[in-house]
């Protein structure tokens, strides 16, 4: 069965679709914006969306991947879902980058179809603006990742957390479970001593989802501390450029060997598979991109013929650590 998948990107939604494209000239389009194209995690999700497609030829409904060319438009990504609210598609997902900005857009522009985030939610104060999230539980996800730490270095130690985008409200959740779970209190803002664990200063470092950004700041922070504990990326922003990856780990891997430099990252995606199998990192607590994208055009179908559907709805997580390695053996 032939795969498709109708993608567009930028300032070019609008238009394009206006133009009447095959697919949208026939079917009612089931949008999911994500924060950028440029990332290979959400590359997973866009074939979700594709296999969607596949499996449903006649269906009334086509699956519209897009987002902003690279993760680091927030504007951008606020635009497109603005543009499809103009052309009146019949429902949208959005991964929100900055969720405050998408959520006063989405105020102002007082969308007819339904709503629903996807991998990255709203804050809690616009949660009314949309019917459901659909994702990762990012808190149990930063919890994951602490208790993998705590189990490698119970004696504590100094860590940098290493961040995405400062008004993205996954990684910001991701960050306090992690935080929370380490101090042993909720609310935790910054690691001073808590529980043996400091955040070193200049952390948190925010990659704005830029790979190269994050790779840089990995080298850095390795160079001014070379007494580092632990680097927790919390998304997997620097492992998505394995080759300047493979470089930064290089330079540090007796340390990760003896363990005296713990590396803890998120997401599962292949090449970060590949450098926990080469100890370049020690856990990966992984995603599910792939089910997100595959499934959350039948979430939108729901909503549009008014079935109740929960909030949220998690797609669970997959944790690869040298105790058990699960899906990474």
């Amino acid at each position: 069965m032939k795969k498709t998948m109708l993608m567009l990107a930028g300032a070019g939604v609008l238009a394009m679709l206006s133009a009447g494209t095959a697919a949208a000239a026939d079917k009612k389009i089931l949008a999911i914006v994500v924060k950028g194209l440029d990332n290979p995690f959400f590359t997973v999700m866009g074939q979700g969306c594709a296999d969607w497609n596949a499996a449903n030829p006649d269906s009334e409904y086509e699956c519209l991947y897009t987002g902003p060319a690279l993760s680091s438009d927030e504007a951008g990504a606020v635009q497109i879902v603005q543009d499809l609210i103009t052309k009146g598609v019949a429902g949208i997902a959005i991964s929100p980058s900055n969720a405050p900005a998408m959520a006063n857009m989405l105020k102002a522009a007082a969308p007819t179809m339904p709503i629903m985030t996807v991998d990255a939610d709203l804050l809690k104060e616009d949660a009314g603006l949309r019917k459901t999230y659909f994702g990762t539980n990012n808190y149990d996800m930063g919890v994951g990742m602490a208790e993998q730490l705590k189990t490698l270095k119970p004696e504590g130690g100094t860590v940098c957390l290493q961040l995405g985008n400062v008004a993205a409200a996954n990684i910001n959740e991701r960050a306090a479970g992690f935080r929370d779970t380490i101090a042993g209190a909720k609310g935790t803002e910054r690691l001073a001593d808590s529980n043996g664990w400091t955040e070193i200063e200049g952390c948190p470092v925010f990659t704005n989802d830029d790979i190269p950004t994050a790779n840089q700041q990995m080298a850095d922070t390795f160079t001014a501390h070379p007494d580092l504990d632990a680097f927790i990326l919390v998304g997997g922003w620097a492992q998505f450029g394995p080759q300047a990856y493979a470089q930064n780990t290089d330079q540090v891997m007796d340390k990760l060997k003896s363990k005296e430099l713990i590396i803890i990252a998120g997401d599962t995606l292949p090449p970060q598979i590949q450098a926990f199998k080469e100890g370049r990192s020690h856990a990966q607590i992984g995603q599910r991109p792939y089910q997100m994208g595959n499934e959350a055009p039948d979430v939108l179908i729901k909503l549009i013929n008014g079935e109740s559907v929960p909030d949220p709805i998690y797609t669970g997580l997959d944790t690869c650590s040298l105790a058990d390695a699960g899906i990474c053996k």
